[in-house]
């Protein structure tokens, strides 16, 4: 299991509860859990992974978010989806986008050229990249 930051999730927790503006009460109430786990959740106090995923849904951000935010990684916000009750749309964050882009496009540039250094393989992603931001693509 990756290193796990508690402080950095309370800190994420606590900034989008206030964001929000839901009181620490009603967020628990709305996860499903006691206002003592939801705070121990908010003070980077020990509190089980199961408890720490309810967190997700009343926060606004996809599944897994608050688990990923404890190793590192930054929540992904949802938002309704159009015409369909019940159902969300999450987006990767930019970041990410980006960083699969590039080995999806050194692995390809590998795999069908030869002849190129390490450098000008990574050159290359990285205009091929700037160029897909360029064109909104990611």
């Amino acid at each position: 299991m990756a290193h796990q930051d508690p402080a950095r999730l309370a800190k994420h927790v606590k900034d989008r509860r206030l964001e929000l503006g839901i009181p620490r009460k009603k967020a628990a109430a709305l996860a499903g859990m006691s206002k003592d786990t939801w705070q121990r959740i908010e003070e980077a106090d020990n509190v089980r992974l199961m408890s720490v995923s309810k967190v997700d849904p009343v926060l606004g951000w996809a599944s897994g978010s608050a688990v990923g935010i404890l190793e590192g990684k930054e929540p992904i916000l949802t938002k309704p989806a159009e015409g369909a009750p019940g159902a969300e749309i999450s987006q990767r964050p930019v970041a990410d986008l980006e960083g699969r882009a590039r080995d999806v496009i050194q692995l390809a540039t590998i795999a069908t050229t030869s002849g190129l250094t390490a450098e000008e393989i990574r050159e290359l992603s990285d205009r091929a990249v700037r160029d897909l931001k360029a064109n909104g693509l990611i």
